[in-house]
């Protein structure tokens, strides 16, 4: 397997429905076929998985496993509302990838929201330096539209509700 040369973090950055996630996963695919491995995981599933792993004091392992992938695409951060244990392994995870593996991260909320996800101004201000530094952040602005509000106004032109 092949390996990115310099660790780098993308951040695509936009409210809901503007295809963050699907642009994300296009990113992997093309990822995957150019001979990168790549994690796709939603980032409550994998907070999950690391606090459990934690609990059973197997976390350095489940970072380990982690590490085998080149490229680790974390969809949908902000809508994680993290207890102190949650927001701790996933701070953990950023830290130890850091400058060594690539994070794709899809969120709602802006950097200056991310004191919802971290809790802590410190642990938030620490978060965002270790994504942020050899990063590409994507901001979806609002000439973006998203694919599937399009296709429901499409699908409600052709069949209007009856009065």
């Amino acid at each position: 397997m092949r390996s990115v040369t310099i660790p780098l973090s993308v951040t695509f950055i936009h409210e809901v429905t503007r295809g963050k996630t699907h642009f994300a996963a296009a990113v992997g695919h093309q990822l995957v076929q150019a001979g990168l491995s790549v994690l796709f995981t939603p980032t409550f599933r994998l907070v999950d998985e690391l606090l459990r792993a934690k609990h059973d004091l197997l976390l350095e392992q489940g970072l380990r496993r982690l590490d085998g992938y080149a490229v680790l695409i974390l969809d949908d951060i902000g809508y994680v509302q993290q207890s102190r244990d949650e927001m701790e392994v996933l701070f953990t995870l950023l830290a130890e990838r850091y400058e060594r593996r690539s994070v794709i991260i899809t969120s709602n909320l802006v950097f200056s929201q991310w004191d919802q996800i971290f809790k802590d101004p410190l642990t938030t201000a620490a978060a965002i330096d270790r994504v942020v530094h050899h990063s590409v952040i994507v901001e979806f602005g609002k000439e973006v539209s998203s694919h599937r509000a399009h296709q429901a106004a499409q699908r409600l032109q052709e069949n209007p509700p009856d009065d």
